[in-house]
């Protein structure tokens, strides 16, 4: 038995009893004080006798006995209380008060603390309260060694605990909440490393010693919504002015007034070395953060907990789920097997996981409506639900999160299994983790989910049908953020079988990028659509973007390519180069000179670079949120994807997009890719081109040019109907428009279109109705009627009115 000075609350003697010989006696661990108060402290006590420390054993209540309910008791069974009874003497019974204070509950039923003290009318109302608070601390610090007690006869060694049960090292403080005047005890002082004359009885004082971090904390203990319970403890850090950080425990009870307004606060503080956590237990608590902190989904967090857990505790079961409605929602497990899990698991395993009715769990219930960590040893009775968990030993974790319970860890062993207090400090610390990370990722989901949903609004939602080829793409949101990003791509059908593949990043990530981005994309469009060739789609963009006045700018690359001829024209404004696969497999970068970003320079050149594609070639444009990241060097990336596309087969373009895709993990930026398997027409089309002449006979010129080159072409079945409708087009250019007019004829395999431009911007309107009387109006009706298809698309200072006619060659059959 250890011996020192002690005195805390007008107590001046203080005996730790621990449960011993399988829950039949109690077990004296530790006296310290004033062994003078007490004479023949007995060294064990049956639970089942008639002692203070049994009876408040057992009821699970402090007792409290002044002088002479003590004296009384001590006549009632002398043999618990072989006390030196001398009538007035300074430690005669008629002087000295007792308290009883059992220490832990429920489970963790640990033992009792006696404590005593020369109170004449016994303790005060505030001294028991304070000494109540003490005994939770002490059960605090006798948790950590409860594994060491159980089974044994006699107590351990105090050598072996390798701390005092009771320290010296406490202290008591009373604050009044309305002025903020606090009465401390010199313990409380001499831990924080203050000298008593440099307390100026102000709360502020004694806060400036934690550490910021739990400043929070500390302040969160007095919120209407979280009042401190009696036996609730908060482990905090201070530093003392030699520099050294110090872990405290911290256990108060705040009164509140008639209205429920706080009062005043009672305190123990004591040393908590125990509670500092291990190099290891730090090492794996700061690696679980981290990973946390880039987990975007509630799956995510609960499959990291899961894993951070199960391995380093040699768990045999671990399982987080979230509260709702009353039932538990599982989100991560393992193992996943069902078999693994007690049968009201296995019942409840409607889809992937499990979701079980609370009620069916009143041992959780009650844990959750507690907020602490509990630990089941082997042997105690549970329900089925939990027992089949942990056979060996059970640690139930509330996970909280904004001043309430969140969901539940389960951690669970089949052999028996000892809890240590760094176990202890490692779940407690990971629950705040969890719970934490949890609340993030709910914003996280409904975030990634609101930002997808307007991502995908600005971009295409489906591509065209090309002929001559297959497009693909692909669009990942970033999982770092909540922020919508800046990247886009389109393909744009133009005239005369070309086709237009653009992708562009907008900087940044927010709404403004998104803004842009939608702006740039429908600005590049119209101007591709007018007729402009690629450089001059990209200054006219450029312009725009300068026009607009925002800090932002974009990166783009262009091509535009003849799907008949196989010629690729291409434009880069600060973008990645795009990237061909040739049919014989070898992939690589082309070269292509380029220009500044968009936006930058209001007159920037943007070189054009032309290039021949054969057919089975492999178009590939991205951005850089694919091949570039705080992990991965932007040549290294290129490169993979290189080597991707070299091994891919470009049978099949989706798989080689999601080849590409593989790997691409926790992403910090957008990913945008498009893909072009270019096959080719099989044929090259016949073209020409007429520039009608304003004269009064100008309809009949345009129908006998059409008739020549059509016959030299051996169009023959066709011929009237391709008449009829040049001499529609041309008269409603002649007629309506000012300008120069031009006739484009196109032969493909199976199609001839009839293209007339003219200066006028205005699109030909169709008559909904014509009379019988009417002179003219009929011209576009004629048109929609003897052609498959007919339609108008502005061009650089004007537009042009097309239609296509199925054509069928001598000896084949038309495919329309």
């Amino acid at each position: 038995m250890t011996t020192h000075r002690f005195a805390f609350c007008g107590a001046e003697l203080a005996a730790v009893y621990v449960v011993a010989d399988q829950g039949r006696e109690l077990h004296l661990a530790e006296l310290t004080g004033n062994r003078g108060i007490l004479y023949g402290l007995p060294a064990v006590l049956a639970l089942a006798g008639h002692s203070p420390a049994a009876n408040a054993f057992r009821s699970g209540r402090p007792l409290w006995l002044t002088p002479k309910e003590l004296a009384t008791f001590i006549e009632d069974d002398p043999h618990h209380f072989p006390t030196r009874v001398r009538d007035g003497a300074p430690d005669s019974p008629a002087r000295i008060s007792l308290g009883a204070l059992p220490l832990g509950h429920g489970a963790q039923e640990l033992g009792c603390l006696i404590v005593a003290g020369q109170a004449g009318e016994g303790f005060s109302a505030d001294d028991r309260s304070l000494l109540e608070l003490y005994a939770d601390q002490v059960a605090a610090g006798l948790e950590s060694v409860a594994a060491r007690f159980t089974g044994r006869k006699q107590p351990a060694p105090q050598a072996h605990l390798g701390q005092s049960l009771v320290p010296d090292q406490g202290g008591a403080f009373i604050l009044e909440l309305g002025t903020g005047r606090m009465e401390a005890h010199a313990h409380v002082l001499e831990l924080l490393g203050l000298p008593p004359e440099q307390f100026d009885g102000q709360v502020e004082t004694l806060l400036a010693c934690a550490v910021p971090d739990d400043m929070p904390a500390l302040m969160a203990i007095v919120e209407p919504d979280r009042l401190a319970a009696a036996g609730q403890q908060l482990a905090f850090r201070i530093r003392r002015p030699n520099g050294e950080l110090r872990w405290l425990g911290l256990r108060c009870r705040v009164e509140v007034d008639s209205g429920g307004i706080p009062r005043r606060v009672l305190g123990v503080v004591a040393d908590a070395t125990y509670l500092r956590p291990t190099a290891d237990e730090v090492s794996l608590v700061q690696r679980l953060s981290a990973t946390l902190a880039g987990a975007a989904t509630i799956r995510e967090v609960s499959r990291l907990a899961v894993a951070a857990l199960r391995e380093p505790l040699g768990a045999s079961r671990v399982l987080v789920g979230e509260l709702e409605s009353e039932r538990l929602i599982v989100t991560a497990l393992d193992p996943p097997e069902p078999d693994a899990w007690p049968e009201v698991w296995r019942s409840e395993w409607r889809s992937e996981w499990p979701d079980v009715a609370l009620s069916d769990l009143p041992t959780l219930q009650s844990a959750l409506r507690g907020g602490h960590l509990s630990l089941w040893p082997p042997g105690e009775a549970l329900e089925p639900g939990l027992e089949g968990v942990g056979l060996g030993g059970l640690a139930v974790l509330p996970l909280p999160a904004d001043g309430r319970m969140i969901g539940v860890c389960l951690v669970g062993w089949d052999a028996t299994h000892r809890f240590g207090p760094e176990e202890r400090s490692l779940l407690t610390a990971t629950a705040g983790l969890v719970g934490q990370a949890l609340v993030r990722a709910h914003a996280l989901d409904a975030g990634h989910e609101l930002a997808t949903m307007l991502q995908r609004s600005l971009l295409p939602r489906k591509l065209p049908e090309l002929p001559g080829g297959i497009a693909v793409a692909r669009y990942l949101p970033a999982t770092a953020g909540l922020e919508v990003g800046g990247d886009w791509y389109d393909v744009i059908p133009l005239r005369d079988g070309h086709v237009a593949f653009v992708i562009g990043d907008v900087q940044g990530h927010s709404a403004g990028a998104a803004t842009i981005m939608g702006q740039m994309r429908t600005a590049v469009r119209a101007y591709a659509v007018e007729g402009h060739p690629p450089d001059v789609v990209v200054a006219r963009a450029n312009r725009l973007l300068v026009g607009m006045e925002t800090d932002l700018f974009a990166t783009c690359g262009y091509v535009d390519l003849d799907m008949e001829e196989g010629i690729a024209r291409v434009v880069r404004a600060g973008h990645l180069p795009p990237i061909l696969r040739h049919p014989s497999g070898v992939a690589s970068e082309l070269v292509v000179e380029g220009g500044p970003p968009l936006g930058v320079l209001a007159e920037a050149d943007f070189p054009m670079t032309e290039v021949g594609l054969v057919p089975g070639t492999v178009l590939v444009l991205l951005t850089d949120g694919l091949v570039e990241s705080a992990r991965l060097p932007l040549e290294e990336g290129m490169r993979r994807v290189c080597d991707v596309l070299a091994a891919a087969d470009p049978v099949d373009a989706g798989s080689v997009a999601d080849e590409l895709l593989v790997g691409v993990g926790r992403r910090d930026d957008d990913v945008a890719l498009l893909l072009l398997r270019y096959d080719g027409t099989g044929g090259r089309p016949m073209r020409i081109h007429w520039t009608v002449w304003r004269l009064p006979n100008a309809v009949l010129h345009a129908r006998r040019f059409t008739a020549r080159t059509l016959r030299s072409w051996g169009v023959v079945d066709e011929l009237d109907e391709a008449l009829l409708v040049v001499s529609e087009l041309v008269t409603n250019a002649i007629a309506h428009t000012q300008g120069e007019v031009g006739m484009d004829l196109t032969l493909s395999a199976d199609r001839l279109r009839i293209a007339v431009n003219d200066a006028s911007p205005r699109s030909p309107v169709k008559p909904v109705w014509v009379s019988w009387e009417s002179t003219g109006g009929r011209g576009l009706l004629i048109v929609e009627a003897t052609t498959a298809a007919w339609g108008s698309v502005p061009l650089s200072g004007g537009k042009q009115v097309w239609a296509e006619i199925p054509w069928r060659p001598a000896g084949g059959r038309s495919t329309a």
